[in-house]
């Protein structure tokens, strides 16, 4: 059996629009300097107060916490608009199904995402019976610590030398790396393949069907 574990944002679905467009609204707010578009797309995939102090340059403190919460809101009240749409990149969709088909794997996600906003996704496409163990930044400490691999290895039962982390992020292929599992990074999503190999990646999908000939 092999345990496929994705990361969200940048992976699955391309929010980055979104995510930076609350971030800027939550650092204008406070009157702080608006973030530009690479600097949050260089913070997705952490766990939001540490995606804020990274920001910002300093520890997660108070402020860190209140601007996450008012981030919040904000993503909140984009959630409600009728444009609101995170998108599957191409090529996801028919992946998640192959690999839903397939007796030996286990698909999985770990993410800095909420709890809710994993649901969103997985109502907004079907895949409710599809992800069979998640862990978000409601569950586990952020990225890269391995808590979020390591919890999915156990509840499925399967060894994280048996496990395959995707995701888009350096965080992603440090978790990976600290957890055991396969780090496999893609090169749609917000970082660069450099800083993916340089980071841990064993490999660097640049299709989504590339994963199934590497995990046969």
């Amino acid at each position: 059996m092999k345990l496929v574990l994705f990361d969200c944002d940048g992976t699955l679905v391309d929010s980055a629009d979104i995510i930076h467009g609350c971030m800027v609204a939550t650092f204008r707010e406070a009157d702080l300097p608006e973030p530009t578009t690479e600097a949050t797309k260089s913070i997705i995939g952490l766990t939001l107060d540490l995606a804020i102090a990274t920001l910002l340059g300093r520890p997660r403190d108070a402020e860190c916490a209140r601007l996450a919460e008012r981030y919040k809101e904000h993503f909140i009240a984009w959630r409600q608009l009728p444009s609101f749409h995170e998108p599957l990149y191409d090529g996801i969709a028919e992946l998640i199904e192959a690999l839903s088909r397939r007796d030996d794997v286990i698909i999985g996600m770990v993410t800095g995402k909420s709890r809710r906003g994993v649901q969103r996704v997985l109502e907004t496409y079907g895949y409710e019976h599809h992800f069979l163990t998640i862990r978000t930044a409601d569950d586990c400490p952020s990225k890269p610590h391995p808590a979020m691999v390591l919890e999915c290895c156990a509840e499925t039962g399967i060894d994280p030398a048996s496990t395959y982390v995707v995701g888009d992020a350096v965080y992603d292929m440090q978790m990976a790396r600290s957890a055991g599992a396969r780090a496999i990074g893609v090169s749609w999503g917000y970082h660069h393949r450099e800083g993916l190999f340089a980071t841990g990646a064993h490999a660097v999908l640049d299709t989504p069907a590339e994963l199934l000939t590497l995990i046969d």
